[in-house]
């Protein structure tokens, strides 16, 4: 035992005058370089040559050279010496900084798990405050009651879901209130007019009830593009009645027009449609849901207007819409609501989906400016664009009532000018030689669905008092030159002006006014 505490006696001692040399060490070393070679002693006071005396020994036999190489070493020497001291400076207080930040979070992480803390016990509270009053609910409920027992429902419900009601308020009391006054469109032979008859019809309607003016081009190619897609966007400058066209043909079929303000804040489907809470068990029921399954209950044509559409991204919050319409079968336009279905769901909710009725069009209205997004071509491709950019005079119209008219008769209008108007082949031809020159010139194709649509507007557009060839030119307009907004125009200023060569020789001078006004447009912005 004391040969061991001697050897570890002595070998702590001769540790501690390692340590206590290397730390003496190093001081000498750090006077010895920066203060006792620059004054000329060392660390024992013995005097001794240093920088100043080495320094003005030699300097007596520099020549000119010599004392240029001085001064720009010394400059050299001195840079080097004061990057060293500002990297030192930075290093130094980049670590204060940082270790201050790293302080501050550490504080903030607390404050945020104190705060955490603080919410959970408040969430524990409010769930048992909505436990109470539940519990209060279901006694008064079986209080009023003479069967105490709980039979099952379908799919193994018991009573205690059915207290607690349907997780679809609107929805079930749109469907109570229809199954009480159902919506049925009885027309008589006053309402068995044909399209031409409908577009000055309405127009004397709007001006007369609703001292709203449209001219009758603008009603053709909206009804046009009714029967084209089942998403109108109408664009313009505030203050032209974009708005107030759907409203006005709501009011022209005995409908309310749904209006819905588009907000900012929308990022996905749920903040159109809603979606199931999960806390509360109920299903957060959009105006925008509740318009839409109202359409799917009653029997005429119905529009809902989405306001100011591209507040928010089109393609994110409508992505769902936007796709279901792309499917030939309409039976397959299925919106998922929920997951888990019940019995007490809507009516027209089955196995939790809903299918999108078709008396139903979706109007959106946009302004371009800088509170507003750009609407993709994704969108505009889907839909028919149709631009209000001045209102139209006032005229003096006879009082006219609305059209009594339901969705299957607006419908049947509509395949009957498809029926009976058809694009000729003449046009087709030349509709393929715009198509190769734009595919040539500015590397821009038509595509099946802009030819699609061709054959579903054009034929109503004339059936609605247009001509062919206005037709085309609207769907022209509308679908392909919008694309050259895309395009370096200052570039293309001789493709534009052959452009319009092309227009007015092949289709005629002035038989497409929309393109020819559209590529002057795009000649000035150029």
């Amino acid at each position: 035992m004391a040969n061991f505490a001697q050897y570890y006696v002595n070998f702590l001692w001769t540790w501690l005058q390692n340590v206590w040399y290397f730390i003496s060490e190093f001081f000498i070393l750090f006077y010895k370089l920066f203060i006792g070679d620059v004054i000329g002693y060392d660390h024992n006071g013995i005097k001794q040559d240093g920088y100043i005396v080495t320094l003005a020994n030699a300097i007596g036999s520099f020549d000119v050279w010599g004392w240029i190489c001085f001064i720009l070493v010394s400059l050299a020497n001195v840079a080097f010496l004061f990057f060293v001291c500002y990297r030192l400076f930075q290093l130094v207080r980049r670590y204060i900084f940082f270790r201050a930040k790293e302080v501050d979070k550490d504080i903030l992480l607390e404050e945020i798990a104190r705060l955490k803390e603080q919410a959970d016990e408040l969430v524990k509270e409010k769930s048992k405050i909505f436990a109470l009053k539940l519990g209060q609910y279901g006694q008064l409920e079986n209080a009023g009651q003479t069967d105490t027992s709980t039979p099952e429902t379908a799919e193994g419900e018991t009573e205690e879901t059915a207290v607690s009601g349907s997780r679809f308020t609107k929805l079930i009391n749109l469907d109570e209130k229809y199954e009480r006054n159902p919506n049925v469109v009885y027309m008589n032979d006053e309402d068995m007019i044909s399209l031409p008859q409908v577009v000055k019809r309405f127009v004397n309607f709007a001006a007369s009830q609703l001292k709203l003016y449209y001219t009758e081009e603008t009603i053709r190619v909206f009804l046009a593009g009714l029967a084209t897609s089942k998403v109108i966007i109408l664009e313009g400058i505030s203050g032209t009645g974009k708005t107030s066209l759907p409203y006005a043909m709501g009011k022209f079929f005995n409908n309310n027009t749904s209006i819905v303000s588009v907000q900012p804040s929308w990022r996905d489907r749920a903040d159109l449609v809603g979606y199931f809470n999960e806390f509360t068990k109920k299903f957060n029921e959009t105006d925008f849901l509740a318009s839409l399954y109202e359409v799917s209950l009653r029997e005429d044509p119905n529009f809902i207007v989405l306001d100011e559409m591209n507040l928010a991204r089109i393609e994110y919050y409508f992505a769902d819409f936007l796709s279901i319409m792309e499917m030939p079968d309409v039976a397959e336009w299925l919106i998922d609501l929920i997951a888990a279905p019940r019995s007490d769901d809507p009516k027209n909710v089955v196995y939790g989906k809903f299918l999108v009725p078709q008396n139903v069009w979706f109007i959106g209205t946009a302004n371009n400016d800088d509170s507003t997004f750009t609407i993709t071509d994704k969108v505009y491709d889907r839909a028919v664009t149709l631009e209000l950019n001045q209102k139209a005079d006032y005229f003096d119209a006879p009082l006219t009532q609305s059209f009594n008219c339901s969705y299957s008769y607006l419908e049947s209008l509509f395949d009957r000018a498809h029926r009976e108007n058809h694009i000729s082949e003449g046009n087709y031809a030349l509709i393929r030689e715009l198509d190769a020159f734009i595919r040539e010139k500015f590397k821009i194709s038509f595509g099946n669905r802009i030819m699609k649509q061709l054959a579903l507007f054009v034929p109503v557009y004339m059936a609605c008092g247009g001509s062919e060839v206005g037709g085309i030119d609207f769907i022209i307009t509308s679908k392909i030159l919008r694309k050259f907004n895309a395009l370096n125009l200052p570039f293309l200023h001789n493709e534009l002006e052959e452009l319009i060569v092309f227009f007015n020789t092949k289709f005629g001078e002035g038989a497409m006014p929309y393109c020819v006004s559209y590529v002057n447009e795009l000649l000035r912005m150029s």
